[in-house]
């Protein structure tokens, strides 16, 4: 399993993904599920992923080797809304091919999401969910982040917290959160964890960092973060018909 969240807001964007895959207990692999285009000037796309390995795989593999045509590179494509199709036409196609070459795998799941967000020139910043089937959503001032993966344990706090006007940092702080709080939860996820933030307008990696076991900002956060809430929780008054 994985865990995924992207953010548009309007100073920018967030993207933090963790890097653990797993195909039992007992066989735990690390993979990095984020992917930078970047070209200064012209534009920046990052991809998060979650699904089948193989499948994300040959996506990001395929993607990478048509951004690397210089006449269609992605940052090149003029629209984050062109990006996100191609990924989606990508994602389809590699599901639908191995499904075909591998029939007696039928019982095998082969399907993935993309998260898929970035600014061209001339654009605002824009945030794409990209699912199995090829088609997709994008964020909204209501929806101001996606989740894939393991989402359900950290988005109670995404709720509360995150809104279009909320500054980057502040953004990035509630997404480490969330993801204390999946990880918790959850064994399926796990550190590393990889960080980007795209600040309007730059057109680039603003900030990018990589959150290992060593990372003491991180273990600071997450025990101020419970020590913060079970405060809280003392301080709220009993029910009143137990008294």
């Amino acid at each position: 399993m994985t865990y995924c969240v992207a953010m548009v807001l309007n100073e920018g964007l967030v993207f933090a993904s963790d890097s653990r895959t797993n195909a039992g207990v007992d066989h735990v692999s690390t993979f990095c599920k984020m992917t930078v285009f970047e070209t200064p000037g012209e534009g920046v796309v990052v991809m998060l992923n979650s699904g089948n390995l193989a499948t994300t795989q040959q996506v990001v593999s395929k993607v990478k080797q048509q951004s690397q045509l210089s006449e269609k590179r992605l940052t090149a494509m003029g629209s984050m809304f062109h990006v996100a199709e191609m990924v989606g036409r990508q994602l389809r196609d590699t599901i639908t091919s191995t499904q075909n070459e591998a029939p007696e795998q039928s019982d095998v799941d082969f399907s993935a999401t993309f998260l898929v967000g970035g600014q061209m020139v001339g654009e605002a910043p824009r945030l794409f969910m990209v699912y199995p089937q090829g088609n997709f959503i994008e964020s909204t001032i209501d929806t101001p982040f996606f989740q894939i993966g393991e989402s359900k344990y950290g988005k109670p706090i995404l709720d509360r917290v995150i809104q279009p006007e909320l500054s980057l940092s502040k953004a990035m702080k509630c997404a480490l959160v969330s993801f204390d709080s999946t990880i918790k939860s959850n064994l399926s996820v796990g550190l590393p964890i990889d960080l980007a933030m795209v600040r309007r307008d730059q057109l680039r990696i603003t900030q990018q960092h990589r959150i290992d076991a060593e990372d003491t900002y991180f273990r600071d956060l997450r025990s101020s973060w419970s020590q913060g809430l079970r405060q809280v929780f003392n301080q709220l008054p009993d029910p009143d018909w137990l008294k």
